[in-house]
């Protein structure tokens, strides 16, 4: 999460509201203000925080002002007590705020004071955030290099993201005019090839009618057991498990630990913040062809883990098309501005996919839904004591070796 130690700054304190902890009657609406609103991330939610609790993170419901919060992760060191924290997709930022120089300097001003506040109050030495700011808001980097920010490799394994634009009141007509021939192609196939959607889901719209599809069906399938039967959503999330770490060992990427994404994924979905489709031929009972696992956030869905079985791509060529319109038509129904199609770039540079790169297929593949690239402003940090901070890294290591 950090970078190497650099001098602690010495950029005047911004001029904002001084943070503080969320009182109780707070936490009750906590995801309103993190979470369901426009920009929100499942990852400032209070089920992200006690999941994050349970590996050893302690949680601080952070209070920036009278309209925005702030989720940090608090992480000791071993045997020091140096602490680093992390600010995991935020503070969010309403997207109208960035809209203008000075909308975005005061939401890097927010950031500078929880910096702060955290080195002040709780001793951190290193805080870090990769809050979804769009390259294009300007004033918000430079804001943030003037309080002391450095940008760092990031925390998750995107920057930018491929998104869709969904206008308000748009139809499936109107959204499926800018989906490529080849890909409506796709997956109009994997419809008439009899492919099922399955959807687990506890939120978002319910009114699947049947007549919605261009084939007379529900757009999803209920699944069987239902939602609400013990263990039916556990079984189709080990599944789609399975799925990940197998598509992993063919594409060359770890998935894992298995353990906490199905405990995250379980916990999401209750909350109604995670959303898995599952595609099935009804002539192969039980088995699970393809899977994409959503996030439901702020004013979009986004998708975060995809996976196929091998070479199902030649007998059912649009499992994956079909995945995703389904999503698509999901956040069209839920009237969500936005169908984030995930990221396709990857560290160090997290370029954007140049032709014959090994993500440019994946990219054109996105792309070809009418999404367009999003660049995005990436991680930053701020080194409050550049010694602690190495200590920290040190002590790290250390617990990490002795506890093997």
């Amino acid at each position: 999460m950090t970078a190497a130690p650099r001098p602690a700054t010495t950029a005047p304190r911004p001029a904002t509201t001084a943070p503080r902890l969320a009182t109780a009657a707070e936490l009750q609406t906590w995801d309103d203000h993190t979470v369901h609103v426009a920009g929100g991330h499942a990852y400032q939610s209070r089920a992200w925080g006690e999941q994050r609790a349970r590996l050893g993170w302690t949680p601080l419901h952070v209070v920036l002002d009278d309209t925005h919060r702030a989720l940090v992760l608090l992480r000791r060191a071993p045997l020091i007590g140096v602490a680093s924290a992390y600010v995991p997709r935020g503070p969010v930022v309403v997207s109208d705020d960035v809209d203008d120089v000075d909308a975005a300097t005061a939401a890097a001003d927010r950031l500078a004071a929880l910096a702060h506040w955290l080195a002040d109050e709780h001793g951190v030495a290193v805080a870090a955030s990769d809050a979804e700011i769009p390259a294009a808001a300007a004033g918000y980097g430079s804001t943030l290099r003037a309080a002391g920010f450095r940008p760092i490799p990031e925390i998750q394994p995107s920057r930018h993201r491929i998104s869709l634009h969904i206008p308000a009141g748009a139809d499936d007509a109107a959204i499926r005019s800018g989906v490529t021939k080849s890909t409506r192609q796709r997956f109009d196939r994997a419809e008439r090839d009899g492919i099922v959607i399955t959807r687990f889901d506890a939120g978002g719209w319910t009114d699947d009618d049947p007549s919605d599809s261009a084939l007379g069906e529900s757009l999803f399938r209920a699944p069987a057991p239902s939602p609400s039967a013990p263990g039916a959503s556990d079984v189709a999330l080990e599944g789609f498990a399975d799925l990940l770490t197998d598509t992993g060992a063919r594409l060359g990427f770890r998935f894992g630990p298995r353990q906490v994404f199905t405990d995250w994924w379980r916990a999401g979905l209750a909350a109604g913040l995670v959303v898995y489709l599952a595609a099935h031929d009804p002539k192969e009972p039980g088995r699970t062809l393809g899977g994409l696992l959503l996030y439901r956030h702020g004013d979009r869905l986004s998708t975060v883990h995809s996976g196929d079985v091998a070479d199902i791509r030649d007998q059912h060529p649009g499992i994956m098309h079909l995945l995703r319109w389904r999503a698509i038509q999901l956040a069209i129904r839920e009237g969500r501005r936005e169908m984030d199609l995930g990221g396709v770039d990857v560290g160090p540079d997290h370029a954007e996919p140049a032709p014959g790169s090994p993500m440019a297929g994946l990219y054109e593949h996105k792309r070809s839904f009418g999404a367009s690239w999003v660049a995005m402003t990436g991680a930053h940090e701020r080194v409050a004591s550049p010694l602690r901070a190495s200590l920290g890294r040190v002590a790290t290591r250390v617990g990490r070796i002795v506890g093997r």
